[in-house]
């Protein structure tokens, strides 16, 4: 997974922190550096005195885990285990800790103990769902810049193997995070070394005496210390709360595919508890074709669903939407709507973006087609939903000011189709949109002109590959319009993002060595922006037979959209394509 710090100007050049992060997951540090860092800072310990737990743990009770854990984390008189008793964590947590202490500590545990292990323990040593959810990310597989890292010292101490993501999952004692910095210098040879170099504001290594720059390990421990701390109001207030997830009926999906458009349809839930079954049925808004998915899932701590589903169709391209796929959803506490990704490829990188709303007695709003509008015209909406109202004036149909409905096309239950005129000075923005009783907040955006343009990924990295063994891990690009808003400023808050735009997709040199010729090699892009690595392995053709890889510009043109000079709209994003991932890492840390 690729986690950067975020660009802010439309078509930022965002290779530096890119090829900084994977420097340093290649970086060996020599005997003399070593001996350096030791001279520069003080010792990881230093200053620290805590021996034992302080805090008040969260006690287990469940046989199972009890079981298989109180072996070796040892039980005390108020039903805490050590260690576990002082850490809390999403199901991935719990997964990984339970991996690893088969591999390093002999664990026997069957599959099916340590499902329940990890069931139970994301119940009692969960995270709250306001915990979870600015981190959701890690377990969707998204491809994403992280913009939660506070600087470069941290990013250096946190960041430099893994995601942010993977300790901001967690929720630990003071003397718990300490433990996790000792655990990573008894286990990778990199990390004390790590935790002393320091870096500038521009994450560059710094050597010789400390100065002007502290040693990333102790401020990336104050800084996990105050900002996930074991005890939090959030987690009080939903084990008060927590419940069973009564998720059983009819749920509406919005959703969209990378190049493929946007989806609506409905999934059909059955069961209670923990368990489910899924029926999903969804409609393409672009071209009308349906496509049918059956799957099942499992709740944890009352909001947090794990599942697997598959289409019905054959599966003829890596990017099939009938492909089976792993879901990772996150329910809102009440229960009413779900936010997710499901995800499929040999690097997870294609995947549905998936909103469900809850079909109830009420009129419900789902998804609005087509994206946005543009101020200055006539356009047919599309508004789907459940139990729309069927007799309906036009006063009923509200889309903020300046869009007015001027003719009901056709109205059903579940669609309701618009003849809006947009005035030419509609105000600039996402729109509420509601129908009788029903509303759905910033659902439509407005725009005046498409201003520029942002290549989605902006950064990103696909792999080689040819065989079953290694196989390629592709990217699909798209070009996302933008006006600048009131403001008249790129890359600012007010800007409103248009959706895809119309392009041409095209592959460009990115200029690191004199005899760079990468566009040549890396892979095929086409022109609707699907990139196809090539095969992996010493290509003679190519300067000293080198492998395939490099690093290049993702360039798209827009076919209609233009500058004020006249000239079509572009942007770019930078795409490193690397070699497969050889080795699948036992250590669950660096997994991601």
């Amino acid at each position: 997974m690729l986690l950067e710090s975020a660009p802010t100007s439309p078509n930022p050049a965002p290779h530096r922190p890119l090829r900084r992060r994977l420097g340093l997951l290649g970086l060996a540090a020599t005997v003399a550096g070593i001996a350096t860092f030791h001279a520069a800072a003080p010792a990881i310990a230093e200053g620290e005195k805590e021996a034992s737990e302080t805090e008040v743990g969260i006690p287990v009770s469940d046989k199972l885990v009890i079981a298989k854990c109180g072996t070796c984390h040892a039980p005390d008189a108020k039903g805490n285990l050590s260690r576990i008793s002082w850490n809390r964590t999403t199901p991935e947590g719990w997964a990984q800790v339970i991996h690893r202490m088969v591999k390093l500590n002999g664990l026997m545990i069957s599959g099916d103990e340590a499902k329940q292990v990890i069931r139970s323990l994301s119940t009692t040593h969960g995270l709250a769902p306001e915990e979870a959810k600015p981190v959701m990310y890690l377990p969707e597989h998204r491809l994403i810049t992280e913009t939660n890292i506070p600087n470069e010292t941290v990013r250096a101490a946190c960041a430099s193997c893994h995601a942010f993501a993977q300790p901001l999952s967690w929720r630990r004692s003071s003397h718990e995070w300490k433990l996790l910095q000792d655990m990573h210098i008894a286990l990778y040879s990199q990390a004390e070394a790590q935790y002393r170099r320091p870096v500038d504001d521009n994450g560059i290594p710094q050597m010789g005496p400390a100065g002007k720059f502290p040693a990333p390990g102790p401020v990336a421990l104050e800084y996990m210390r105050k900002t996930a701390p074991l005890s939090t109001p959030e987690w009080s207030a939903w084990s008060a709360r927590m419940r069973p997830a009564a998720l059983a009926g009819q749920w509406l999906v919005s959703a969209s595919v990378p190049g493929k458009g946007k989806f609506a349809g409905t999934m059909t839930i059955n069961g209670s508890g923990e368990d489910f079954t899924t029926s999903v049925t969804l409609h393409s808004l672009a071209d009308g074709s349906t496509i049918t998915r059956s799957g099942k899932g499992l709740v944890y701590a009352g909001y947090s669903w794990r599942g697997t589903s598959k289409g019905s169709g054959s599966v003829s391209a890596p990017d099939s939407l009938d492909a089976a796929a792993r879901e990772t959803l996150w329910f809102s506490p009440d229960q009413k709507s779900a936010v997710g990704r499901w995800f499929w490829g040999a690097y997870e990188e294609f995947g549905w973006d998936v909103k469900l709303t809850r079909a109830t007695s009420e009129p419900t709003i789902a998804s609005v087609a087509p994206y946005a509008v543009k101020a200055g015209g006539t356009k047919e909406l599309h508004i789907i939903g459940d139990k729309l109202p069927t007799k309906l004036a036009l006063s009923d149909v509200s889309f903020g000011k300046g869009v007015l409905a001027k003719k009901i096309i056709s109205a059903s239950a579940s669609e309701l189709v618009v003849s809006v005129d947009v005035a030419a000075d509609a105000p600039v923005g996402l729109h509420d949109v509601s129908v009788g009783g029903a509303l759905l907040e910033k659902a439509l955006p407005v725009y005046k002109k498409v201003d520029y343009l942002k290549v989605t990924p902006e950064t990103s990295l696909a792999r080689l590959g040819g065989s079953e063994k290694h196989p390629k891990g592709y990217m699909q690009f798209e070009a996302i319009g933008y006006d600048k808003g009131a403001d008249g400023k790129a890359g600012t808050a007010d800007d409103v993002a248009v959706g895809p735009i119309d392009a041409t997709f095209s592959l460009g040199e990115f200029p690191q060595v004199y005899y760079d010729d990468d566009t040549k090699f890396v892979g095929k892009l086409s022109a609707a922006g699907f990139f196809t690595p090539n095969i992996d392995g010493p290509n003679p053709e190519r300067k000293w037979g080198r492998n395939n890889y490099g690093e290049v510009w993702v360039v798209a043109t827009a076919k209609s959209e233009k500058d004020a000079a006249g000239k079509p709209l572009t942007g770019k994003g930078f795409m490193v394509v690397t070699v497969p991932a050889y080795k699948r890492w036992d250590q669950p840390e660096v997994a991601q």
